[in-house]
């Protein structure tokens, strides 16, 4: 396989434009050597020829290093492993976490979390799901005893050509059975492979507790509430009383439980089956407004196509929680849109807050934890951009 210049392209990814192919097409999902167009062996990358993204690169500059592909999986997952266990000492607090991020750990198209007992791995890359095998080898030699569940997610699965294999029967090996897991004291009751993601939102660890310090004697709003992550960190750090609202029965229910497993003060969470704008619109005129809201939604832009609707979605949706929060409150706002970089969303805010005819000052800009590492020369690894607002 080669580029169609003699500079290897900035980050992980080369996208179809980029490349040039000289004799047969390698298979899809195949493990490549990359030469540049003067014919020297640049990289190693993973080909696809359906996928835009035409080579995810594995490795730069050394021939050798994907001799023994088994060996180097286990040498890559290891270091991202050593990270997060060892310098970051993450399970001293909670036992789940990222322990692989994709192109943050030079794993393009590999998640990997762990979730408590279990370990679950989600594909974005027909070349790493061609590898499960191995990865789940290179897993059990780090987290020896450790299941290891794998999905490929219908949208990845899509645009990587191999729709078929995003079915349950062909992608998650069993039916997983939900799990306990901690995060910073608190039990919470979670489903593998279940509900968005892996399962458990990892990325919103270090945001749980750090708005939860803030939350102590007063009166929060959850929305999008999900498992209970944001409500129940705030009910744990002496919340007044909570609100968490989401529209997916399921996720309520298993937050509930996770509520009866902390031992948590029940009563001081009143959990609403309910749509999100629909009950901003519904309080935003009450006399008893919260003292701090947490507005974390679901990836409400999900591709270039309905950028537009995404964005004008994310701009209503903030600009009700301002207008719904208590003058001298605090409002905690999410988005995890990829295709929304931070200075838009930011630039997006201002604007909600002058239709809300509210004052903001931002006291924080947010983002996923430090298991979620980012390359500098990768920008689109930054996909969870956050901003704490005080609200006048």
């Amino acid at each position: 396989m080669h580029l169609a210049s003699d500079e290897l392209p900035a980050g992980p990814w080369v996208f179809a434009r980029q490349v040039r192919l000289r004799g047969a097409a390698p298979e899809d999902g195949s493990l490549v050597e990359i030469h540049d167009d003067a014919d020297r062996f640049v990289a190693h990358g993973l080909y696809n020829s359906v996928s835009d993204i035409r080579l995810r690169l594995v490795s730069r500059g050394r021939r050798h290093a994907l001799d023994r592909p088994r060996e180097f999986l286990l040498k890559a997952l290891k270091s991202a492993d050593v990270l997060r266990r060892r310098l970051l000492r993450i399970p001293d607090h909670s036992d789940a976490y990222r322990v692989a991020h994709a192109e943050g750990d030079d794993l393009p198209g590999l998640i990997v979390d762990r979730l408590g007992p279990v370990l679950v791995c989600e594909y974005h890359s027909l070349g790493f799901y061609n590898m499960h095998a191995d990865v789940a080898w290179a897993l059990g030699e780090l987290y020896p005893g450790f299941p290891v569940f794998r999905r490929f997610p219908r949208l990845a699965a899509r645009a990587e050509g191999v729709e078929g294999l995003a079915t349950p029967a062909a992608v998650e090996d069993s039916a997983a059975a939900p799990v306990t897991l901690r995060e910073h004291g608190v039990p919470f009751e979670v489903l593998p492979m279940g509900g968005h993601k892996t399962g458990w939102f990892c990325d919103q660890r270090e945001n749980r507790m750090h708005v939860a310090k803030l939350c102590a004697g007063r009166s929060v709003l959850d929305l999008f509430c999900n498992q209970g992550g944001f409500a129940l960190q705030a009910v744990a750090a002496g919340a007044r009383s909570v609100t968490a609202v989401d529209l997916d029965e399921v996720v309520l229910e298993r937050a509930r439980r996770s509520a009866a497993l902390a031992a948590l003060n029940g009563a001081k969470v009143d959990w609403l089956h309910a749509d999100a704008f629909d009950h901003l619109r519904a309080i935003r005129t009450s006399d008893r407004k919260p003292d701090v809201i947490v507005v974390d939604p679901h990836k409400l832009i999900v591709s270039k196509e309905q950028f537009e609707i995404g964005q004008k979605k994310y701009f209503v949706l903030n600009a009700l929680a301002l207008e719904a929060v208590r003058p001298g409150g605090l409002l905690a706002t999410f988005s995890c849109s990829g295709l929304l970089a931070e200075p838009a969303f930011l630039g997006l805010l201002f604007q909600a807050a002058r239709r809300a005819e509210r004052t903001v000052r931002l006291l924080e800009k947010l983002g996923a934890g430090p298991d979620h590492p980012q390359r500098p020369d990768f920008l689109r690894s930054r996909y969870l951009k956050g901003a704490l607002l005080a609200v006048d």
